[in-house]
This record gives structure tokens, sequence and C-alpha cells, in this order.
């Protein structure tokens, strides 16, 4: 079964509709299979960065196709170029690439739509709250986590950075995995922060949050790319 999708699927080996349509119905298996078992990534991610290649090579298709006909040479999805050879005529190559690009692009927004459901659906089970005092300073620090039944409190720590670009603001969340507490009356949420303090001398007063989720979850899959989401949007 296929499991991963190249930037250039489409026009990586033969440009030809039945091909191409075989590779993208594996992939997809794949990615239902993934969801079946609420693994959310890094499939989800995935099939948004497809789609917007599709996408971007449709109208450029489009823009270029429209002033004059030419040759699918190669591509370069990565930078949302296109290669043209001009030719007087390409009926067959274009068509089988519109055809490819008009079957996949509402494949892939069906499966965006069920990925999103999954999402908003385990986002709305993550409660999120502080531990303590929190400092003036909340871009880095301790995030705790509590998946479902588990019986252990996970620790990672934080640090979120600001990206300036000319229209927008970027938020980046890196984390690093420190220590796991089991689950009992004496590691307390408080408590775990006095041992974290401890442990690092150089956050007094570190930023600590708490997720937790009513459901259990893959970590790596699910519940840690979601909490970073859930913690950003928090202090943001």
């Amino acid at each position: 079964m296929e499991q991963k999708l190249s930037d250039n699927w489409i026009t990586s080996n033969h440009i030809d509709f039945e091909y191409k349509k075989y590779i993208l119905l594996a992939y997809l298996q794949h990615v239902n299979d993934c969801f079946e078992v609420t693994k959310l990534y890094p499939a989800l991610s995935e099939l948004v960065k497809h789609y917007r290649n599709l996408v971007a090579l449709r109208d450029q298709k489009n823009s270029l196709y429209n002033s004059f006909p030419e040759k699918l040479n190669s591509a370069d999805l990565q930078q949302f170029k296109l290669v043209y050879e001009k030719l007087c005529t390409d009926d067959h190559l274009m068509q089988e690439l519109e055809s490819i690009i008009s079957f996949s692009i509402p494949q892939f927004e069906h499966h965006l739509a069920e990925g999103k459901k999954i999402y908003d659906f385990i986002e709305s089970k993550l409660n999120i709250y502080p531990v303590g005092i929190v400092p003036l300073h909340t871009d880095a620090g301790y995030l705790l986590l509590l998946n479902g039944d588990a019986r252990e409190t996970v620790v990672f720590e934080y640090q979120i950075t600001i990206f300036d670009q000319p229209t927008e603001r970027y938020r980046a969340i890196g984390v690093q995995y420190v220590s796991s507490f089991e689950k009992n009356l004496s590691n307390t949420y408080e408590n775990i922060k006095g041992d974290l303090i401890r442990y690092n001398r150089n956050l007094p007063n570190p930023a600590t949050y708490v997720i937790e989720s009513e459901l259990t979850l893959p970590l790596e899959d699910t519940l840690l790319p979601l909490a970073k989401r859930t913690l950003v949007k928090y202090l943001h």
C-alpha cells in the first residue's frame, strides 16, 4: 500500500490517468487507515501540502496553457514553478494532466474534510490550564500532557519562536521530552512543577501548562501535535 506520495507524484514517471489514479487511491487508503485509528499526523499535514500543490499546479497550468499551447516537460512543485517546452500541439498530454488534476482535487478535499472533522472533535476534548503563577514571559516553559486513561503525566519543555513576514506573523513551537511522572496523589501538577524547577535552575518560575485529553490518543501521531497547536492558540 502506498504510504507516501512524492511532491512530484503527478509528473514523475508516466503521466497517465489510470496509473496516477491507482497511485492516489492507494495512498488515500493509507490515509483512511490512519484516520480510523485516530492517527492524524503526518497524514493530515501531508494532505494539506498535496492539495495546495495540486491547486497551484492547476492554476499555473491554466494560466500558461491559455497563453500558448505547450507540453509539460518537468515540474518543481516545491518552488511552484512549471517548466514547459513549447510545442504546437500537446493535446494528449494536457488532457491526461487535466484528467488527473480534475479527479485528484475532489479526492483530497473529501479526505481533508474527514480529517478536519476528527481534528475538531479531538480538539474539543482537550482542556488546557496553567499550573501555579504565570510569569510575564510565556514563550518558553513546560507542557504537561495527561493522555486519557494513561497512568502517567508526560512532560515536555517547549519553546515558541516568532517569525515576522511582510503580511503576517507566524509562531512555531518546538518541544523536547523531559520526563514522565506516575499519576498518583503525591504527583500533583504543582509538585511536578516544583520538581521541574529543581531540575532546571535556569527556569526559576517557568510557564507551565497542563493539557488533559478526555480521550486516550496516539501520543506522537495525534495528541502531541494537537497539544502544541492548542498551547500556541491559548497563549496568543
